[in-house]
């Protein structure tokens, strides 16, 4: 009996490491081959979910949303697109996809403003630690589409280079108006996503 205990005792705590949840390891700012398969394989599961993409959405003051579009995060939207639509992913497409913004960082962001011309000017920048980032690319909606409550939304799309983003921690995307006035901040956790 006392065998059996001490054996028992010995088994538990290694029987406990499997069901012990895994870490987020963070985003990967570049997807290996199984990064690639995994991605690829939630993004055919995700069809009938709706909520798939919280992991990368962020909220921030008042309405405003930014999705962080990882590589990860790019190839679940592709698989589920495709799965949706009965065509499976072509093989190069993955790889296609990947290199259209390798090397960058992209930030979709929804932002309000008071008239359609009202994003126009803004620009971002990315806090990362101490540093600032500054964007190699940025794209603002020339011409904010009016909501219901009769403000203005803007889809922007914003890029920052990878070399100087840590994909295990906090990053924090702040839009400033044309004057240099701070209107929009998004405090992301990239140690939260894939």
């Amino acid at each position: 009996m006392r065998r059996a205990l001490v054996a028992l005792a010995m088994i538990l705590p290694l029987g406990g490491l499997g069901l012990a949840p895994v870490p987020a390891a963070g985003a990967a700012l570049t997807l290996d081959e199984n990064g690639r398969r995994e991605a690829i394989r939630v993004g055919e599961k995700s069809v009938g979910n709706e909520t798939f993409d919280t992991e990368w959405k962020v909220k921030g003051a008042g309405a405003d949303a930014v999705s962080v579009l990882t590589p990860f995060h790019r190839l679940v939207i592709a698989a589920r697109h495709a799965t949706y639509s009965g065509k499976p992913l072509k093989p190069t497409e993955p790889d296609k996809l990947l290199k259209e913004n390798r090397d960058r960082l992209v930030l979709l962001a929804e932002l309000h403003g008071k008239s359609e011309s009202f994003a126009r000017g803004y620009a971002p920048r990315l806090l990362v630690g101490d540093r600032e980032i500054k964007p190699t690319f940025v794209q603002n909606e020339r011409t904010a589409q009016r909501q219901d409550d009769g403000r203005y939304l803007a889809r922007c799309v914003y890029g920052f280079p990878t070399r100087d983003i840590n994909g295990r921690g906090p990053a924090t995307l702040i839009v400033a108006d044309a004057d240099g006035r701070d209107v929009s901040r998004f405090a992301i956790d990239l140690g939260k996503m894939r």
